[in-house]
């Protein structure tokens, strides 16, 4: 059985590995890699964080690209690209009324960790791959949502936007499952075409998004990598911009990324991990 503050992994980095049997006595090991992060976190100038699916999974969204996620059910060239939403908008529709129905989901303790953290002034704020609002929905206010969010839907015939909740409240067309309102409010020959305003594959990353990153990146000099794999550009590059202006990684979760090489590792449930990075980065500031 392995210490949880056992050097471990590639390189000598430290490498936490939740074990039961030290679980209680967790934050009173002498130098364990969650007293490193936390240290590190209270250390920096500037801490952000950069989260992916794996964040949401406590929450009960299955990870899109796991075998129980949408896309073991749903070709994305077919469902999950702008071009196919224009073509068939009600076949994609039967895809996006399932995502619905799974972001009905609430934070879990790892989502409230972090909130209480930069309530705190331990990070300067999130860049999320999610669509969820779990982060929102938890307190964290200063989130860039990269590939955008399901609180609006916004109509590509009039270009008017309609809350989720207005949206629930339509009439749907007959034999689907797509909303729509009646008449189009613009009153434009083309019916309305309401399309969540998530980013469909073959989208950009929305402007605002961008420029959010980059003033969180802008004199960063620690990332907290939770949830990624570090795979989906351009998210993927905020780790290594950090590092690439002097600054470290440390990542959390149940897989390693392949890629990321990040100075502290800390391998485990985010509802587990964040809240103890944070309980033990609150003992630091007291």
């Amino acid at each position: 059985m392995t210490r949880p503050d056992a050097p471990s992994g590639l390189n000598g980095r430290k490498k936490y590995n939740p074990d039961p049997a030290f679980a209680m006595s967790l934050s009173h090991v002498r130098g364990n890699p969650i007293d490193d992060a936390a240290r590190w976190i209270a250390q920096a100038r500037k801490t952000i964080v950069l989260t992916g699916a794996g964040v949401s999974t406590e929450s009960g969204i299955p990870d899109f690209r796991s075998s129980e996620g949408l896309w073991a059910r749903y070709d994305p060239q077919e469902y999950a690209t702008l071009a196919a939403f224009l073509r068939e908008p009600a076949k994609v529709w039967g895809m996006l009324a399932e995502l619905e129905e799974l972001l009905e989901a609430k934070p879990n303790a790892g989502h409230s960790a972090l909130a209480r953290l930069e309530a705190g002034g331990g990070v300067a704020g999130i860049v999320t791959q999610n669509v969820d609002g779990l982060h929102q929905a938890a307190g964290s206010r200063t989130v860039v949502e990269f590939h955008g969010h399901n609180r609006t839907f916004t109509c590509l015939g009039c270009g008017r936007q309609f809350t989720r909740a207005a949206v629930r409240a339509m009439t749907l067309v007959p034999g689907t499952r797509m909303p729509r309102p009646e008449p189009c409010p613009a009153g434009t020959p083309r019916r309305c075409m309401l399309k969540p305003d998530v980013v469909f594959f073959d989208e950009q990353i929305p402007p605002e998004a961008l420029l959010g990153s980059e003033a969180l990146l802008g004199g960063a000099d620690l990332v907290l990598v939770v949830g990624t794999s570090c795979e989906v550009y351009p998210a993927a590059d905020l780790p290594r911009q950090v590092r690439g202006q002097g600054g470290r990684i440390v990542e959390i979760n149940l897989e390693p990324a392949a890629e990321l090489a990040p100075d502290l590792l800390l391998q485990g449930r985010f509802g587990e991990v964040m809240p103890a990075v944070v309980d033990a980065w609150e003992r630091l500031k007291a």
